[in-house]
């Protein structure tokens, strides 16, 4: 499966946690670099991260980015799509490469 996330805290930070100045960023970074360490193949643009592998372990890395978000805020968003397509990998790169080959084909 592919799931495309964005997380953004909101609220002050809790007690003993990021100041309440801590940037957005800062969350981001720290969901970002939850998604990295998972050596699951991902990206991230500037709207959302994207990361691919099976359901379990990917609802997991989403679910770890979350918290690590969560703690520069009292509360969390979280904006999920995920494509599930059993038995198909590489889709992460995959999509990208036959968008590209059709407006070339257009191109003509």
């Amino acid at each position: 499966m592919l799931a495309a996330f964005s997380v953004a805290p909101s609220g002050t930070g809790p007690a003993g946690g990021p100041s309440a100045e801590a940037s957005v960023h800062d969350a981001v970074a720290a969901a970002v670099r939850i998604v990295r360490e998972s050596g699951h193949p991902n990206s991230t643009d500037a709207m959302f991260t994207t990361l691919e592998g099976e359901w379990d372990e990917v609802m997991d890395v989403v679910r770890r980015a979350t918290e690590a978000a969560g703690r520069y805020g009292s509360r969390v968003s979280l904006v999920l799509k995920a494509d599930i397509r059993p038995g198909h990998t590489g889709e992460l790169t995959g999509k990208v490469e036959r968008l590209e080959k059709a407006l070339g084909d257009l191109d003509g």
